[in-house]
């Protein structure tokens, strides 16, 4: 049968991987992924033959695990927090009518915003939108207009891809728009390296937020108007009390 299973890992550690996806990964003949996830696989499937293509090749890892899918192997394209969300599921999809006959499962992981989250407290406890500050795939107009947006309605934030080399001021120019809608005391907090070695974590105001720097590995969350610090945990209340 041929069989293609997209694999949220979640946030790296195997204690975080759901039950299907180990199930998933476990039928698979091979694993095909970014190399730094593959990498995270090797203690658990060291025998398992494995095909990874750097960043910025996701349409070539694609169609390498459609083809050996519709070969006739069983195969699992892994990324990390779940398939869906800024993963490998929407391009496969967009792919698979070229591949008659490829059978395709996505298989749901812990996608970080949620993972880092819980280790800051509930800091997404109400509504909240994620956004990418990456613009690789989308323009930084596209991205600066969904800040104002998502900060105009008093969303709580869960910022991906908040810098990198290339763009190391990305976080910086996010939260002088932010600034525009929010307090300067606004509660924040980040998650670096979520479930591997070097976690850290950090609640800041957004003010101090500005100043940070930080990685592709790192997760950012901008609390609303009713976040609040409470204890040691970033919290945005549901309202039961009120």
């Amino acid at each position: 049968m041929a069989k293609l299973y997209i694999v949220g890992l979640g946030p790296g550690k195997p204690e975080g991987m759901t039950l299907e996806a180990r199930a998933a990964l476990d039928a698979s003949d091979l694993l095909c992924g970014y190399g730094a996830y593959l990498a995270l696989l090797a203690p658990l499937y060291p025998d398992k033959e494995r095909f990874s293509t750097p960043m910025t090749q996701e349409l070539e890892r694609c169609r390498r695990a459609l083809d050996e899918a519709r070969r006739g192997r069983t195969v699992a394209l892994v990324c990390s927090g779940d398939a869906g969300v800024y993963g490998m599921a929407s391009p496969v999809l967009e792919l698979l009518p070229d591949y008659g006959g490829v059978e395709v499962e996505i298989v749901a992981g812990v996608t970080a915003a949620l993972s880092g989250a819980a280790l800051l407290g509930a800091p997404l406890g109400h509504d909240f939108c994620v956004i990418s500050l990456s613009d690789l795939l989308t323009p930084w107009e596209v991205i600066e207009k969904r800040l104002r947006c998502a900060a105009e309605g008093d969303f709580a934030l869960a910022l991906y891809n908040p810098s990198s080399r290339r763009r190391a001021d990305r976080l910086q120019r996010a939260c002088d728009i932010l600034l525009g809608f929010r307090a300067p005391e606004t509660p924040c907090g980040f998650v670096r390296n979520i479930g591997r070695e070097g976690e850290e974590t950090r609640i800041l105001p957004l003010i101090a937020l500005r100043e940070v720097e930080v990685d592709m590995f790192t997760t950012v969350f901008v609390g609303s108007s009713t976040t609040r610090v409470i204890g040691e945990h970033l919290v945005t209340p549901r309202g039961y009390r009120a």
